[in-house]
């Protein structure tokens, strides 16, 4: 009798576990999302080598604003010496309006071997979804803004070359393609117009989702500067292979 009455009671707890927790349970959706990624890099342009990358990308996404915060890091070196070293710091913030969003934005670069070693970027102005679906997004954004360049002194000057500030209208294309149910295109078109220099950034990623939260990478970013200091080049290159993981 009692063998009866407890495997009576561990089947009632059974069920009652079942009913509370479905086997097809899942957390809800997170506000916040971060993606965490490394792996090989191919550079040409004013440096010329293969090597390590990472990136970090945090966004929190409530119901009236969106903050987003990206970090990559680039080194490179060969048998003798280190012969690719930058840092780029990309900060976003989008108070949510009916129809569009109102952004201020900062883009930071320190890099060692550019044709600029110090780049830093801030601009505010209005953006909105010219499509949405749960297919194709693409958002156009657009705005004034302040640069400031420190030129590379590549011909080890006494003197260093004074820094270029300048105020700039930037404008912004962000495309993003759901091409399967595990693959995706994305596609960041920035320019930036000025007084004294202008520039064109181009930043395409296609990513295959693996299993779960891992994803391969591939990455081609390509930027543009019109005027330059003399004996650097106009058009930087990063090619990257990577493999990202997703915490949400």
């Amino acid at each position: 009798m009692n063998k009866v009455l407890i495997a009576t009671s561990l089947s009632c707890i059974s069920f009652s576990a079942f009913a509370l927790v479905p086997p097809d349970y899942q957390e809800p959706p997170s506000d916040f999302t971060t993606e965490v990624e490394a792996g090989f890099q191919l550079n040409t342009g004013n440096t010329e080598s293969t090597s390590f990358n990472s990136r970090i990308k945090m966004v929190y996404d409530t119901t009236n604003a969106k903050q987003e915060g990206t970090i990559k890091a680039y080194f490179a070196s060969d048998d003798e010496t280190t012969t690719s070293e930058k840092y780029d710091l990309q900060l976003q913030s989008n108070y949510k309006l009916n129809g569009g969003y109102i952004f201020g934005r900062g883009d930071f670069t320190w890099d060692k071997f550019g044709s600029y070693t110090k780049i830093a970027t801030v601009s505010s102005g209005y953006g909105f979804d010219a499509i949405s679906s749960s297919l194709t997004k693409l958002s156009l954004e657009v705005g004034p803004g302040f640069r400031y360049n420190k030129p590379n002194n590549v011909d080890d000057q006494t003197t260093d070359l004074p820094a270029e500030q300048d105020v700039i209208l930037r404008t912004a294309v962000k495309f993003e393609q759901k091409l399967q149910e595990y693959t995706s295109l994305t596609a960041d078109l920035t320019a930036e117009v000025g007084e004294n220099n202008n520039t064109l950034a181009l930043d395409t990623n296609y990513k295959n989702t693996l299993f779960q939260d891992w994803a391969f990478k591939i990455g081609v970013s390509v930027k543009y500067t019109e005027v330059v200091p003399e004996g650097t080049k106009q058009t930087d290159t990063i090619t990257t292979f990577n493999l990202l993981y997703t915490f949400q």
